[in-house]
């Protein structure tokens, strides 16, 4: 029996996210392959996920703020956390997330690794990413929140699976979709990627 963290990190209200719909089918295609595992939930949106700055810097890395969700992490062997891109980028709640979990000597370490390089800790998790963006792929090379996601999980030592993108909402064909019909178009892929997570 697997533990399973569902990370829900769209600040798009539920009813009108596509990333939120595919990580909810996604979950529930997972939940029908394996009956007996345990899911935790965990909405950025109902915690408070307030950036770093200077004045709370003290507090952000408390027990309350960052060990907590620490040691969330290394209770549980599976992740799965959706995002939409926003502003070209990740959404706040999970770059402050990061902030709070990306810890030395608790979730990476420099100690006993070569130069230039670190060793993540947390690599006792198996992570799936399920990621929405406006543009189609390629469109802003500059902008990959895949790329800084999948980065950041392979920092922290998280093994990955292959990414889930749904790339080109904000265009056509999409743009002109039903939320439900915008799911049918990747469907297959979630329940296929779900089967075997």
């Amino acid at each position: 029996m697997a533990k399973v963290l569902i990370i829900y990190g769209s600040v798009i209200p539920r009813e009108n996210s596509i990333s939120t719909k595919m990580l909810d089918l996604f979950v529930d295609e997972y939940k029908r392959n394996n009956i007996n595992d345990e899911i935790k939930i965990l909405d950025l949106n109902n915690d408070d996920m307030y950036s770093l700055t200077d004045k709370n810097f003290k507090l952000f890395y408390s027990e309350e703020n960052s060990d907590k969700y620490i040691n969330l992490l290394k209770s549980v062997d599976k992740v799965v956390m959706n995002a939409p891109m926003i502003n070209f980028n990740i959404p706040t709640i999970i770059k402050a997330f990061f902030d709070r979990i990306a810890v030395a000597n608790k979730t990476f370490s420099y100690k006993y690794a070569s130069k230039g390089s670190s060793i993540g800790l947390l690599n006792n998790l198996k992570v799936q990413i399920i990621a929405t963006q406006g543009a189609p792929l390629g469109w802003y090379p500059w902008a990959s929140h895949i790329n800084y996601l999948e980065g950041m999980w392979k920092f922290l030592g998280a093994n990955l699976s292959e990414s889930i993108l749904l790339a080109g909402t904000k265009v056509e064909p999409l743009n002109k979709m039903q939320p439900q019909e915008i799911i049918e178009t990747i469907s297959k892929e979630i329940i296929k990627k779900a089967s075997i997570f």
